[in-house]
């Protein structure tokens, strides 16, 4: 009953003996610790948290010693090559005056930030969303009265010279109809369907190698043990489109563009909690996003190309998120990753 209760808490909670030995985790204990219980149960924590912040050994010696609850922050664990941040709290089990066994709970404070990040994200942009449709709807009402009189006095004119200045009338308010039209994005509801993500980033891929030239290359790092998701397959094809060749611009057609999945478990995306994401990574080592336009990009408008629109990732994060997913970015120099969570 209390191993089931453990089992269900998001926060890693490890059981140490008298020696120091591990002899229960829970769930939330092996995804923080990237192993199972069966290969982590027995181990000493001096193996545990060799590559660690020592003062996580150090606690649970305290602790042991001064029988006595110890909680400490922001302390770095290094497990499998990744490495998090954690507050530690350690709590002596004391029988017959003695410590027999240490209580520790492990809570990623990174995973704290992450999720204010992606509240704060989300509601960015469904703000940005009302106000572009808003704003769209707005511009095509005078657009539709401005194009009908160009086209009126169009047939009105019988000079041909002052008619090429009403068919650019009609053309650049054509020009306008359809950016406001991108600014609102798909008008009907996602078609749901069970799909292969990986069928997704390959048709992208073929896409995006039909349409290069020159030294791009691209490479696929799949996890094939992804299930099936729904989603709107086409919809989802324009989203990573939409982020695959915002970095083959950003690569200037040189460069190398890498397509990963992975699964991820027990993640939130904004409030809610899932079990199982999917998480698809999009990495180039271009020259990185400019740190002044980094937290608004998904803003629509906002470009660092004099070219562009910057309506490509707004787009992209807004057809993310009819999928109750998420895009999110990181960028540097020589690595830009934009990735977008799904869940399963």
């Amino acid at each position: 009953m209390f191993k089931r209760i453990l089992d269900h808490l998001n926060t890693a909670t490890l059981l140490f003996n008298s020696e120091l030995s591990l002899i229960y985790v829970n769930t939330a204990g092996e995804i923080l610790l990237a192993d199972s219980a069966r290969h982590l149960v027995g181990v000493n924590a001096m193996d545990l948290f060799k590559f660690s912040d020592p003062a996580l050994l150090i606690n649970l010696q305290q602790c042991l010693s001064m029988a006595e609850p110890l909680v400490d922050r922001e302390l770095n664990l290094d497990r499998m090559g990744q490495s998090f941040t954690v507050n530690l709290t350690a709590t002596p089990l004391i029988v017959d005056d003695r410590v027999n066994e240490i209580l520790v709970e492990l809570q990623r404070v990174d995973n704290h930030l992450r999720i204010s990040k992606e509240e704060q994200l989300l509601s960015q942009q469904n703000t940005a969303r009302l106000l572009v449709r808003g704003l769209a709807h707005e511009i095509k009402n005078p657009l539709g009265g401005l194009r009908g009189a160009a086209q009126l006095l169009n047939l009105e004119l019988a000079d041909p010279e002052l008619k090429e200045y009403t068919q650019i009338i009609i053309a650049e308010s054509d020009r306008l109809q359809g950016l406001m039209d991108k600014m609102l994005g798909p008008n009907k509801p996602p078609d749901f369907k069970v799909i292969n993500v990986h069928e997704v980033l390959e048709r992208v891929r073929q896409l995006v190698e039909a349409e290069s030239s020159g030294s791009l290359s691209i490479f696929c790092d799949y996890d094939p043990s992804i299930p099936d998701i729904r989603a709107d397959r086409d919809l989802l094809i324009q989203a990573v489109l939409n982020i695959v060749k915002n970095a083959v611009q950003a690569l200037d057609g040189s460069g190398t563009i890498i397509l990963k999945t992975r699964i991820q478990r027990n993640q939130p995306i904004g409030r809610q909690h899932h079990k199982l994401t999917v998480k698809v990574d999009i990495i180039d080592n271009g020259s990185g996003i400019d740190p002044d336009i980094m937290e608004r990009i998904f803003y629509p408008m906002i470009t660092g190309r004099a070219d562009g629109t910057g309506l490509g990732l707004s787009i992209a994060q807004s057809l993310i998120n009819q999928h109750n997913g998420l895009i999110e970015c990181h960028s540097e120099l020589g690595k830009t990753v934009f990735s977008i969570i799904l869940p399963i």
